[in-house]
């Protein structure tokens, strides 16, 4: 049955696609557009789908060659590089019209987000296509917009949740009325038997907004004289007979933020010349405003872009109550004018009202767990807000891994995406810093004292040298922390296995299966001896790859007993494997008494020992992960190339973390030793 439909499905396909035009794909396409209508209305020729709160962009896929660009044909590849990379898998060559945007977990679009977008950081990046115009050599804009969507719906690539169907619906009326209740922008309507047309704005698509907003040139800005802003308000205008006409002022709707980036857009532009036809009555009072703050002007080049929202446009033709929404980098400043709404009545005759009918919600929040990088490709020095507090990230392209050309930026992205899985690990722990400013084979050092040197925010645990002198430990806090390490090129993690609240008490014992000699099948024969005393004696122990060349066994101790207790209790677990595997494994300490075998080490349990965390990154070619194991993956063939900097990510979403009992109650070591001497001693 299955099979049937596909089948029937590339039969239709076809015969839509036949009544295309064979044609090279199109370049440099102007998207068409809409013309803006006063209220919604119910036709069986129209469908209706919702107004985008984003930019509008076409995408051209060649042979998993991308190009994004916006409706001016300015670029998009590169800045919305996660979209890029979705439409590189697809398999077959398209053109498609789709709008750009930032959707929040409640699923609405945030355009100020999207405005501000630098990396998936800074939100979850969507495509929703709504039309396609060119498939595999055929030209479809002269097909009908019901064929086109027929086509689009059966060769959209699913499975990734940044690429979307824009769906369309029936019942203008009931639909509109569903997108006001949840905040969006409006609807759009198109009738089912519209060609596609290229920069060009007709009255097959209309557009209703649940929202006045108009897109404004910037033409200046004002400063009040007792106002500590960088400016006051905006001014704005709208093309008239080209000519730039005054449209009032805005000033809400900015943060500090965005007012420092603005005035950096601002400075090459100041002019002595007024852009506007006649120079505005800036300070004129209004019924809404009697009594305005006394506003100088600076006067600005007239190329910049924003839109706006307002209640009204009053009899003196300014906005009221206007408010910023953003800049809009995707429109060119020639052709903003204002927008007058036609009667939808008088373009759609016969217009009908159809019977009540529910409308089900548009638009989907995007998976929590997804979470994206923290850093874009291209720039080299990015500041990002991390829990509150702004961290720089400088010198990105720098290699850190020679072999496998892994950088800083990959580095920061990886601990980013990781960060839910390493923090448990490092929480309220004192840190060693192990840092590798120029890379895993440049010269490393050792940092423990932070005291005066980490940054106000970060918490600290005091300790004393044998000499007297006060210092601090860096304390594992959230990931703002993990970040700042990183940032001073800590490329692995090193936490005490004990916590600030219990020092002298470690949440878990350490066996560290060190090779020398031996092979790394050697090891996992040691590994799953290990396991066999510890399933002796009814205890779980967790394992991990060390990322380096051996493997690390953690033991619950739950905070209940001493270093020394716990270090007593790994040398009872490794004496009784060494006694299994005298060949290859050895309780010496010092190299050159091990005759070249693995070192089977306890001694790591002592106060101040540190090792590398669970999902650490390891400063080794492969940039290789310590990654947690299922006991069943310690076999042969096992390697360490298995986890890296490429992979583990997914793995971890995959996994879940699967070392979190580490973390949890400890074992009874009086009962686990007493068995221990009734079964091996």
């Amino acid at each position: 049955m299955a099979k049937k439909k596909i089948s029937n499905g590339s039969q239709e396909l076809k015969a839509l696609l036949q009544a295309g035009t064979p044609a090279a794909m199109p370049a440099g396409i102007k998207p068409m557009l809409a013309t803006l209508v006063n209220e919604p209305f119910d036709d069986p020729l129209w469908i209706y789908e919702v107004k985008w709160d984003g930019y509008r962009s076409i995408a051209y896929i060649n042979k998993g060659e991308v190009s994004l660009s916006s409706r001016n044909n300015k670029p998009f590849t590169d800045k919305y590089y996660p979209v890029t990379n979705a439409l590189q898998h697809w398999k077959n060559n398209a053109v498609l019209d789709g709008e750009i945007l930032v959707i929040q977990e409640d699923g609405k679009a945030d355009f100020s987000a999207l405005q501000n977008w630098r990396s998936e950081a800074d939100g979850h990046l969507v495509f929703y296509v709504f039309d396609i115009l060119w498939y595999n050599g055929i030209n479809i804009m002269d097909l009908e917009l019901s064929k086109r969507q027929l086509i689009l719906k059966q060769i959209l690539p699913h499975g990734d949740d940044r690429i979307r169907l824009s769906q369309p619906f029936s019942g203008g009326i009931d639909f509109f009325e569903t997108a006001s209740k949840m905040g969006l922008e409006g609807i759009m309507a198109k009738r089912k038997d519209s060609l596609y047309s290229p920069d060009s704005r007709n009255k097959q698509w209309l557009k209703i907004k649940a929202n006045k907003r108009q897109e404004v040139v910037i033409a200046g800005y004002t400063k009040n004289d007792s106002s500590s802003k960088l400016f006051s308000s905006l001014l704005l205008g709208v093309y008239q007979n080209g000519q730039l006409v005054y449209m009032g002022k805005v000033g809400t709707g900015f943060t500090d933020k965005m007012q420092r980036e603005m005035m950096d857009q601002f400075k090459p532009l100041v002019t002595k010349t007024i852009p506007f036809a006649s120079e505005p009555d800036i300070n004129k009072p209004s019924r809404f405003r009697p009594n305005p703050p006394h506003a100088q002007a600076v006067w600005l080049k007239p190329v910049l872009v924003c839109e706006v929202s307002f209640a009204e446009i009053t009899s003196d033709g300014v906005f009221r109550h206007p408010s910023f929404e953003g800049m809009r980098t995707d429109k060119k400043a020639d052709d903003v004018v204002l927008e007058k709404e036609d009667s939808a009545s008088s373009i759609v005759k016969d217009a009908k009202t159809s019977g009540k009918k529910s409308v089900s919600s548009p638009l989907t929040a995007p998976g929590k767990s997804a979470r994206g990088t923290l850093l874009n490709p291209s720039e080299e020095t990015q500041t990002k807000k991390i829990k509150g507090h702004n961290l720089t990230f400088s010198n990105l392209s720098k290699i850190y891994w020679p072999e496998d050309g892994f950088t800083k930026r990959d580095m920061f992205n990886y601990y980013y995406q990781a960060a839910e899985f390493i923090l448990p690990y490092l929480k309220d722990r004192p840190l060693s810093l192990n840092r590798f400013p120029g890379g895993i084979h440049g010269k490393s050092f050792y940092q423990k004292d932070v005291k005066g040197k980490a940054p106000e925010w970060a918490d600290t645990f005091p300790y004393t040298t044998s000499d007297g002198e006060s210092k601090e430990f860096l304390v594992g806090d959230d990931e703002k922390t993990l970040l700042y390490m990183a940032s001073l090129g800590c490329i692995e993690m090193n936490p005490w296995f004990s916590r600030v609240q219990h020092p002298d008490n470690p949440d878990y014992c350490v066996i560290d299966l060190d090779p020398d000699q031996n092979t790394f099948e050697q090891v996992i024969r040691a590994a799953c001896e290990v396991k066999n005393v510890l399933d002796a004696l009814e205890i779980t122990g967790y394992v991990k790859t060390s990322g380096s060349t051996g493997i690390h066994i953690y033991i619950p101790l739950g905070g209940k007993y001493s270093y020394d207790q716990s270090q007593m209790f790994g040398k009872m677990i490794v004496s009784i494997v060494h006694s299994q595997l005298p060949d290859f494994t050895s309780l010496e300490r010092q190299i050159k008494n091990r005759s070249g075998k693995m070192y089977l080490d306890f001694l790591q349990n002592r106060s101040g020992a540190t090792i590398a965390c669970p999902y650490s990154l390891r400063p080794k070619p492969g940039a290789t992960v310590s990654m947690p194991l299922h006991w069943e993956e310690v076999k042969k063939g096992l390697a360490m190339k298995d986890f890296t900097i490429e992979n583990s990510i997914a793995r971890m979403r995959s996994e879940g973390d699967i070392f979190k009992g580490s973390l949890k109650k400890g074992i009874d070591m009086k009962k686990a030793v007493a068995k221990a001497q009734s079964i091996f001693f």
